[in-house]
């Protein structure tokens, strides 16, 4: 039972209403779209607060009070609603009576599945790509924020109805590759016997390609390097990815994760995208030779001018043209970037989401600006960059990992505290803030710590019915009314936003909000059991009262329910006895 939804239905009905008994004439498509409804900042305010009278304002030119004081008696007219206010520069203020809200625990019960699915994706296809990590090494704790957030974001989209492919791009090409295989050949010689001393600069140092080296030698044995060059980079490079994704896909499937589909940039560059992007940008006369201004910060002095092949993108809202092709003839990342979003569009049929670290926020502009002008606007796409992990023991920086050579991996991480610690406090902060993540906080047993908070609360829900000694399956829910006390009509007021608060994070793409209302919840709920410690009438099973024990264990049962299902979405299980 969404009840921000009934009323909210209710108000659009109203609406037509108004416009037919006031004789007004406004169009209801644009106010359709901005209307809102939703808990007040303030609960003083009452219990839902809508900006109806300020967008009618726009379109009847009058002050926006007098039209919510035109407005408010077909408001009081609604179902249950008691008081109706007027606020601030024209805000509806709407108070609902109480029992509304203590039934709608009892309808909730009574068919969970209308209160927890949502329908807003209706089937469509959302192509979402995330963590695509270099595959030159395992991953590592900055990877962790991105895969969390991006599946945790996938299955979000899934629960409100979306078909969401989640993708990882290999980037299986170009000079990361070449000093992939380079590195991959010392581990070689260093396994057949050879003391290959420090690892040069600007190869990769870690110790994990010791497993590529063996690999090699099992392979190939000791005759690997009778090959011709071409041959050796070859096999090299098939065995170092093949070696290096496995261990990818080994951590992120300890993570809880595993993609739908991994595509290769090498594939990309040999198959005809790129071929199609350039037919499909010069019949749209989005191409040019030209030259471009210096990036901002190179000195103009220093900067040489020279004819280059570009794309439009400024016409798309970038800040600059693209080039497409180098000054040897050679297509450019971004030219093969292009193509590869041609490629997920023409398989997807549907938006685009793409999932980034820290250091592609400067990206963001140019790629949707290719996305516009290879679809001509008929796909979105939504950029989400994952902002910095401080990783952290004791409120000091962690030593670096030896096996990986300069950074702790995930594997590492998820051996320390587990899985579900890491997706839970990966999504404790907006994707775009800094998050600290203290090994010590994560794993201690108190309300500072945000995992232990939320799944203390679904084990409390569980021991209370233990106390009890009623099954949930087994619960009377017919005297929900007798819930009247102010902190249980606050909780549950708490708990009927769940269904906006999925809506919200949704439609944002930000599965964090289910990590905040989780948090909040749990707790709300925690106070209202401490008050039953020192207070008899606050207790859950009250001695000599079934009905009133059986009302408050069906709110209690809400709060389970509610802690699972979002937890559920978050991909993460829910403890039942700590």
């Amino acid at each position: 039972m969404n009840i921000y939804k009934i009323y909210f239905n209710h108000i659009i009905e109203l609406l037509d209403k108004f416009k037919l008994d006031s004789n007004y004439n406004f169009d209801n498509t644009e106010i359709l779209k901005k209307i809102t409804l939703e808990p007040p900042k303030n609960n003083i305010n009452g219990d839902m607060s809508t900006n109806l009278a300020m967008l009618l304002s726009k379109s009847l030119k009058l002050n926006p009070q007098e039209i919510a004081n035109k407005l408010k008696p077909h408001i009081l007219k609604l179902p249950n609603v008691v008081l109706v206010d007027i606020a601030g520069p024209g805000f509806i203020n709407i108070t609902l009576k109480q029992n509304t809200w203590s039934n709608c625990i009892k309808n909730i019960l009574l068919n969970p599945d209308n209160w927890y699915k949502q329908d807003l994706g209706k089937g469509k296809r959302v192509n979402l790509e995330y963590v695509s990590a270099n595959p030159t090494g395992p991953l590592h704790a900055g990877h962790a924020r991105g895969a969390v957030f991006g599946d945790a974001l996938a299955s979000l989209l899934n629960e409100v109805g979306y078909q969401v492919i989640k993708e990882y791009y290999i980037n299986d090409a170009g000079s990361q590759i070449e000093k992939l295989v380079e590195s991959s050949l010392l581990r070689y010689d260093e396994c057949n016997g050879k003391n290959i001393k420090e690892i040069p600069e600007g190869l990769y140092p870690g110790e994990y390609l010791k497993e590529v080296g063996k690999a090699l030698l099992i392979k190939y044995g000791k005759n690997l390097k009778q090959n011709s060059n071409e041959d050796i980079f070859d096999l090299v490079r098939k065995v170092s990815l093949e070696v290096i994704m496995k261990m990818i896909k080994e951590d992120l499937f300890k993570l809880g994760i595993e993609m739908d589909v991994f595509t290769s940039e090498k594939n990309i560059i040999s198959g005809n995208l790129l071929t199609n992007i350039l037919t499909i940008l010069e019949d749209k006369n989005l191409t040019y030779y030209g030259t471009l201004d210096p990036p901002k910060g190179t000195d103009p002095k220093k900067w040489k001018k020279h004819k280059q092949f570009l794309f439009k993108s400024t016409k798309y809202g970038d800040d600059s043209d693209r080039v497409l092709k180098k000054s040897d003839g050679s297509w450019t990342y971004f030219a093969t970037d292009m193509a590869y979003h041609l490629d997920k569009i023409n398989r997807t049929n549907g938006d685009l989401i793409n999932v980034l670290g820290a250091d592609h926020a400067g990206y963001i502009s140019r790629i949707n600006a290719a996305v516009n002008a290879l679809s001509d606007g008929s796909i979105s796409i939504d950029t989400k960059v994952c902002a910095l992990v401080n990783l952290m023991e004791k409120g000091k920086p962690i030593k670096m990992s030896k096996r990986s050579g300069n950074f702790v991996t995930l594997s590492d991480i998820i051996d320390a505290v587990g899985k579900d610690v890491i997706r839970f406090m990966m999504l404790t902060r907006r994707n775009d803030q800094s998050l600290d993540f203290d090994f010590k906080k994560v794993t201690e047993k108190s309300k500072e710590n945000p995992v232990f908070y939320v799944q203390y609360a679904h084990a409390r829900c569980n021991s209370i019915f233990k106390s009890a000694k009623i099954l949930e399956d087994n619960l009377n829910i017919e005297n929900t009314d007798l819930l009247v006390r102010n902190d249980e009509i606050e909780l549950i007021k708490f708990i009927s936003q769940w269904p906006r608060t999925l809506e919200l994070a949704a439609k944002n793409h930000e599965p964090h909000r289910i990590c905040y209302y989780l948090i909040e919840l749990s707790s709300m709920f925690h106070t209202l059991w401490n008050k039953g410690k020192d207070n008899f009438s606050a207790k859950f099973i009250v001695e000599n009262d079934i009905n009133l024990t059986n009302a408050r264990l069906s709110l209690v049962k809400v709060v389970a329910l509610t802690i699972r299902k979002g937890l559920s979405i978050l991909k993460i299980k829910p403890i039942f006895e700590m």
